[in-house]
């Protein structure tokens, strides 16, 4: 195969969901009609580059000109309560649930000893603040239930420990070992309506 579709080829087989088979015939696929795929798909990439970021109240997915994003300037949803993420993606599987109608917070991750992954490098200091400034009555940690997510709930109910407010847990409804993204919205719906204290 030619240097370029190889490279194609080792692109695409980063992206979840695609092993080496998969990407090898995308790669072939795009190549082999570039005005029906690979020119809109070159184009979708470069607008999405240009134009996607994170919400910098939130830490959701959202467009330079929408910033804060839509979930944290929509009056019709509840500011008490927050529900902590550990990805923007894990919002959406949460949202198409149609359980959950507060605000978010993404945390850019999870803690990891193993992976050097430390507390600064979430976005809990702006966590914090947002429990102290905006009257947030109840945090609702939406982790994955492995031992590193585990961790992670742990550290921000000692964090937030007599801010005021109650800091909850998805309801063990969800798999273990697995994280929000894989889960159904029944699943996450029982998740959210069972929440425990942490």
């Amino acid at each position: 195969m030619i240097a370029p579709v190889e490279e194609l080829e080792r692109c695409l087989a980063k992206l979840p969901g695609f092993g080496r088979r998969s990407a090898s015939r995308a790669a072939l696929a795009l190549v082999r009609e570039p005005g029906r795929l690979l020119d809109p798909l070159a184009a979708a990439l470069s607008e999405a580059k240009k134009s996607v970021r994170c919400c910098s109240r939130c830490g959701a997915f959202t467009t330079e000109d929408a910033d804060p994003c839509r979930l944290c300037t929509d009056v019709m949803r509840d500011g008490s309560i927050v529900c902590v993420v550990e990805d923007p993606a894990d919002m959406i599987p949460i949202e198409a649930s149609g359980a959950f109608r507060g605000r978010y917070h993404a945390l850019g991750g999870k803690l990891s000893p193993a992976r050097r992954f430390g507390p600064e490098k979430l976005r809990l200091a702006e966590l914090r603040d947002r429990v102290a400034q905006e009257g947030v009555k109840e945090v609702l940690l939406a982790l994955s239930t492995d031992m590193e997510g585990d961790a992670t709930a742990g550290y921000i109910a000692e964090m937030l420990d007599g801010s005021g407010a109650r800091v909850t847990r998805l309801a063990f409804g969800l798999p273990a070992d697995s994280g929000i993204a894989y889960s159904d919205s029944l699943t996450l719906r029982r998740a959210i309506n069972g929440r425990l204290d942490v």
